[in-house]
């Protein structure tokens, strides 16, 4: 006989709201760091010196707190979900803005959560997305497809390489953000995002001498708004948005999580709106609004019966 359990979540505390607004807010902002700081800092270079900064810094923070602060940490399962996170799915992103243009670059990363939701059925939990889910995150893609169209134009040939690197990037995540919530517990999430960093940091310093960055960089090239931009991307995009990333997969449902790809667009259009003086239309505020009114059907769905 089947029995029936309800499948439940902890309640959205003020620290999981924070983490959240965290990576909507400061990943979102991140775009346009991104393309300030590879104006004059070739892709995989930049993230190279990003992640390895970044888990330097952090790992002296760790220490200065604790003599072991690795201790406990799965190091392989750190090192490889920062391949498959900050190598393939940030240094893949940033690579691939060279060559496909960027309204083409946001419709590509909002299939996240459908992929993580695909990849979760198939491959770990096994257990099929609620309706309420899928119906938010149909929402969500509709509104910011309306946006991308509308604020951004999409003209011009993407180059194949490039949009192949895109796919293979939102693959990547997806993957690393499931394998994440199995290696990590909440209790060693800073040290394995300091390794996980460092994982990131040296897959893409592979690539850059992989596609020859290192005889094309001069240093004394880097202007100070690249420099600017570089340092806002370690401090803000790595140390605090990535351990919010992080420490909320050890917390809630990764299809939950990773609602942060529907929203960096708006984010984006507000940004624009605000530093670049783009008019905001009456058509992309109702996008906006569809976005949000997505990720809340995901974030706030009821538990449901599961059969077992």
């Amino acid at each position: 006989m089947n029995s029936v359990t309800t499948v439940r979540e902890p309640s959205l505390s003020l620290g999981v709201l924070g983490a959240f607004a965290g990576i909507y807010i400061i990943w979102g902002t991140t775009y346009l760091a991104i393309a300030l700081a590879i104006q004059t800092i070739p892709p995989f270079i930049s993230g190279t010196l990003r992640f390895m900064l970044a888990a330097l810094l952090m790992y002296g923070w760790l220490r200065a707190r604790e003599r072991q602060p690795l201790r406990g940490v799965n190091i392989l399962g750190a090192l490889i979900c920062g391949a498959l996170l900050s190598g393939i799915g940030n240094g893949f992103v940033v690579w691939a803005q060279q060559g496909i243009p960027s309204g083409i670059a946001a419709l590509v990363v909002t299939a996240m959560p459908v992929i993580v939701l695909l990849l979760d059925w198939s491959f770990f939990s096994k257990r099929a997305p609620s309706r309420q889910a899928l119906l938010g995150t149909a929402i969500a893609v509709a509104g910011v497809i309306t946006i991308v169209m509308h604020t951004r134009s999409l003209a011009g040939h993407a180059q194949p390489l490039h949009l192949i690197a895109m796919i293979t990037a939102v693959i990547g995540w997806s993957f690393g953000t499931l394998l994440q919530k199995r290696a990590a517990t909440p209790q060693t999430v800073l040290s394995f995002t300091c390794v996980q960093m460092l994982g990131g940091g040296l897959f893409q310093l592979a690539m850059s001498g992989i596609d020859g960055e290192w005889q094309r960089f001069d240093p004394s090239q880097i202007s100070l708004v690249s420099a600017f931009a570089f340092i806002y991307l370690v401090f803000f995009g790595s140390i605090i948005a990535l351990n919010c990333y992080l420490w909320l997969l050890t917390r809630v449902a990764a299809q939950k999580v990773t609602t942060y790809a529907l929203v960096n667009p708006v984010v984006a259009l507000i940004l624009g709106a605000v530093v670049l003086n783009e008019r905001v239309t009456p058509l992309a505020v109702t996008s906006a609004t569809l976005v949000l009114a997505g990720v809340a059907l995901v974030l706030f769905q009821r538990s449901s019966p599961v059969g077992r």
